[in-house]
């Protein structure tokens, strides 16, 4: 079986709101999201193109794990947290994608 993820794709509002959404992020709200997933791990990141565009990636085991979450009662709490915290001024989006193939490039010291 392949690896799945959930990828929610955050777009902040107003730059003012970057580095208090970024501590909130790393501090509370993903440590809550891979726990109530039961993820494998997750990582997050901001787009150089559009700094204010924030992407949490969230790995599972196979894709029936990662397609369970949604409409699942984790994803409705931190979606309730979530909107609590930040209201309208955070927007997002949530996708699943599954693996269709990997690649790693040759060691250059062997």
């Amino acid at each position: 079986m392949a690896t799945a993820h959930l990828i929610v794709r955050a777009t902040l509002a107003d730059p003012a709101d970057r580095q208090k959404f970024d501590h909130w992020y790393q501090t509370e709200h993903l440590l809550d999201a891979v726990k109530g997933f039961k993820a494998r791990r997750a990582w997050r990141s901001w787009s150089k193109t559009s700094p204010l565009v924030h992407i949490a990636f969230y790995e599972f085991a196979d894709l029936v794990q990662a397609e369970a979450i949604q409409g699942s009662p984790a994803l409705s709490a931190l979606i309730a947290e979530f909107d609590r915290v930040w209201g309208t001024r955070v927007s997002r989006t949530r996708e699943v994608i599954e693996m269709a193939g990997e690649f790693s490039a040759p060691n250059p010291e062997r």
